[in-house]
């Protein structure tokens, strides 16, 4: 018979029930993974059950349930078992994550998460560095944010977000058929390259297999509830850009260009290739503006005007697309980017970041487009 009182089991119960699963979001207790919680002699045994054999937060969750457990303790011992869930158990899961449903994508015209593609005419302007920090920006704000890196050939949001250890980024963990992606600065990624078994791999795929990719990242990677999805897209206007319009015509689109006529002109074809599969231009960034010198002068390496003329040459029909942010040239930004240290948290003071910050606020303050949408509540 154990001297414990069961108040202290229970609380316990209670501590180790609320720790959340650093992958999945959630408390564990709503995963099910907390098998049991018992007295056991004069000690608390806790039993817990991960997702997956080799789960790569393991230590992590043990970490966080073994300190809980001995906060709520009242100074018993505490007696941690941890296990894996059996098929079945993983199977229930996966359902109950997708809420019953069959596997479809979560981000159609009624989905209340907003869905935002970065584009650009060509590559080079700095689209996936402007997309990653304005990604981290968003999630400083408080937003639930997920990042999908589409540019399948020229993938980098690993390496932008601290992700790679080595040449490598980290495999997502699959539980079932879901793909749980990696967080970074409180953004969900998901990208080709963390499939890859070496930074040296590449992919040359054609057509067909970039159109599946994009599906599967859209489809089978559970980002959970989110406010805001953002995808880099490829530059130009190839089998991405029309794959993403048609799985998500109602999506908003930002196009970043350079102040270079060379950039801007070209970026506005990509504005129009996603207005024309529905997508809605919501603005313009202007990335490697004009550098202030320290002796008061400014440094316009790559000219200036083209992010004003790429906004001017997308509004039309009464749809007026603002020139957002003119974001300057910044040796923070590029060093941020190679260091895996988004500007917008290591130097939240630099003008670059500050000017993607100002994108981020706009962007968090516009209320969701609910017109058309079937909402989840019903009538008693």
């Amino acid at each position: 018979m154990t001297g414990l009182p069961a108040e202290v089991v229970d609380a316990v119960r209670s501590a180790v029930g609320a720790v959340s699963d650093p992958e999945l979001r959630r408390p564990l207790a709503d995963l099910d993974m907390v098998r049991d919680v018992r007295a056991d002699g004069d000690a608390v045994r806790v039993e817990i059950d991960l997702t997956i054999v080799g789960c790569p937060a393991a230590d992590r969750i043990e970490r966080d349930v073994r300190r809980a457990a001995e906060s709520a303790a009242q100074g018993a011992a505490i007696v941690l078992e941890i296990g894996v869930m059996s098929p079945a158990q993983r199977k229930a899961l996966t359902e109950r994550l997708r809420g019953g449903a069959a596997r479809v994508m979560p981000f159609g015209p009624d989905s209340l998460t907003r869905v935002i593609a970065v584009t650009s005419g060509k590559g080079g302007v700095g689209k996936s560095t402007v997309t990653a920090n304005l990604a981290v920006a968003l999630a400083a704000r408080g937003l639930k944010v997920g990042l999908i890196d589409a540019d399948v050939h020229g993938f980098s949001i690993p390496a932008l977000l601290g992700l790679v250890e080595g040449g490598v980024a980290p495999s997502p963990t699959q539980v079932g058929d879901l793909i749980l992606p990696p967080v970074a600065h409180g953004v969900k990624a998901i990208s080709i390259g963390m499939f890859l078994r070496s930074g040296e791999e590449v992919v040359a795929w054609r057509g067909p297999m970039l159109h599946r990719t994009v599906q599967q990242f859209l489809t089978d990677v559970f980002f959970g509830d989110l406010d805001v999805l953002l995808i880099d897209m490829p530059p130009g206007t190839g089998d991405i850009a029309i794959s993403v319009g048609q799985l998500l015509p109602h999506a908003d689109v930002l196009v970043v260009t350079t102040p270079q006529a060379a950039a801007s002109d070209v970026a506005v074809r990509s504005g129009l290739v996603a207005r024309q599969t529905g997508q809605r231009v919501i603005g313009v960034i202007e990335n490697m503006a004009a550098l202030a010198l320290p002796d008061g002068t400014s440094l316009a390496l790559f000219g200036e005007g083209g992010g004003a003329a790429v906004a001017a040459a997308l509004s039309a029909d009464g749809h007026e697309v603002p020139l957002l942010a003119s974001v300057p040239l910044s040796p923070a930004l590029r060093a941020g980017g190679d260091a895996g240290d988004p500007v917008v948290v290591s130097h939240p003071e630099d003008p670059a970041a500050h000017a993607i910050a100002e994108v981020a606020a706009r962007l968090a303050a516009e209320p969701r487009r609910l017109a058309g949408r079937k909402l989840p509540v019903s009538l008693a």
